[in-house]
């Protein structure tokens, strides 16, 4: 091993700071937190399962966020996630308009 100008990693010393997250990640962050609230809570309660064309509305909200966020910081781009975001979006209005109406 070599040794290097950094303290070992229990040194417990300040290392590089992260930058704080921005407003477009907490609101990134926060849609996750209502969708998985909304995606859980029936599976605790019992009660009826969310709209899907909410679930979609609030992940295609998402995902414009995350476009967004990218054009602030190249490192975010990732098409092929998008694309996977895309296809699950569509998949969740197809079956919610395939569904019959209850």
């Amino acid at each position: 091993m070599t040794d290097s100008p950094s303290t070992p990693s229990g040194a417990g010393g300040p290392g590089p700071q992260r930058p704080a997250p921005d407003s477009l990640m907490a609101a990134s962050f926060l849609l996750l937190a209502v969708l998985a609230g909304l995606l859980l809570w029936p599976l605790i309660t019992g009660g009826p399962a969310p709209s899907p064309y909410l679930i979609a509305g609030l992940l295609l909200l998402r995902l414009g966020l995350q476009f967004l966020r990218s054009r602030r910081d190249e490192r975010l781009r990732r098409p092929a996630g998008w694309a996977l975001d895309l296809l699950l979006i569509a998949l969740i209005f197809y079956s919610a308009s395939t569904q019959p109406p209850a």
